[in-house]
């Protein structure tokens, strides 16, 4: 045997002509999609990495300069603005939609008759495209005749200028996103339909209550669903922005405001779309696009490993 040559079955080792056709075949086939992520996903990363050392507005070449689009990240007083603005929907926000979603969840996982009519009612906001659900709810929060200021008028309780008034706006927000909490609210449905009935069975034999049945049984057993819908939520806050961007972009004089009364809807990638589709800042956004991705990959995985430590995944 000559030296280098690899041998198995007193055979060369390596793809047969057959195997090889196949491999080609399945590479033929994965083409489509492998060119779209290498277009669109992989092109467009090291695109903004390298635009967010330059100065670059698309109309004009990229002119290099360095790390000053990070340094005026820290000095925009706007940003700061911004990430509270973010960091409201996210803290507080964030827990009311779920524990909203998960009351639901278990007020549908009760056995009573028209189940399928009650679940077809609450997930059904869902389908609605959140640009139409916004819509919607400028007219429902209507400080003059929107239906929420008018039933809370009948109990002679006068209600305020939800979308003018900067100290409601981002409550506004929370109200439409709990509306729309049904894609939670059946995440957390399958997960309480998997926890095993004599769980309940040996519980109820041993005289506990339901809260302690929740607390002892249903919550260690949907922990997992828990973390993945926190973890899920608080990516998608930290990228809020359609529904802020039609809340903010008519005021009541019909004047373009995008970041809404006091730039109180000012979120952060509502920012970095006006630096760079309005003021066409695109080495500053592309700068503003990778901090974004750093913070929610550090505030992701702190909540992950914090989150570790009460799932539990041995509940058989």
């Amino acid at each position: 045997m000559k030296t280098g040559s690899k041998v198995k079955n007193g055979k060369k080792a390596g793809m047969s002509k057959r195997e090889r056709r196949f491999f080609w075949i399945g590479l033929l086939f994965l083409s489509p999609w492998l060119i779209g992520f290498l277009a669109f996903s992989v092109y467009p990363i090291c695109a903004a990495v390298y635009y967010s050392f330059t100065d670059y507005s698309i109309f004009t070449a990229p002119k290099w300069i360095g790390v000053k689009n990070y340094l005026d990240i820290f000095a925009d007083k706007m940003i700061w603005k911004s990430l509270l603005n973010t960091a409201y929907i996210t803290v507080v926000g964030l827990p009311v939609s779920i524990i909203i979603s998960l009351v639901l969840a278990l007020l549908l996982n009760q056995k009573v008759k028209g189940l399928p009519i009650f679940r077809t009612i609450f997930y059904l906001p869902t389908v609605v495209p959140v640009v139409a659900s916004a819509m919607l709810f400028m007219w429902v929060l209507n400080p003059e005749y929107g239906i929420l200021n008018m039933a809370l008028g009948a109990f002679g309780i006068r209600g305020p200028a939800w979308l003018s008034d900067p100290r409601f706006t981002k409550l506004s927000l929370i109200l439409m996103d709990v509306w729309r909490c049904g894609g939670t609210m059946i995440i957390f449905l399958s997960a309480l339909q998997s926890v095993p009935p004599t769980f309940y069975e040996a519980a109820d034999l041993d005289g506990a209550s339901a809260w302690k049945k929740f607390w002892k049984i249903t919550v260690p057993y949907i922990s997992p669903t828990i973390q993945f819908t926190t973890i899920m939520g608080l990516i998608s806050s930290f990228q809020y922005f359609t529904q802020a961007f039609v809340f903010g972009s008519v005021s009541q004089s019909n004047v373009l405001t995008p970041g809404g009364p006091k730039n109180s809807l000012m979120f952060y990638s509502l920012y970095l779309y006006q630096q760079g589709f309005t003021y066409l800042k695109m080495g500053y956004a592309s700068a503003m696009a990778l901090v974004l991705f750093v913070v929610v990959m550090v505030v992701s995985f702190v909540a992950l490993r914090v989150m570790e430590k009460h799932v539990n995944y041995d509940v058989e």
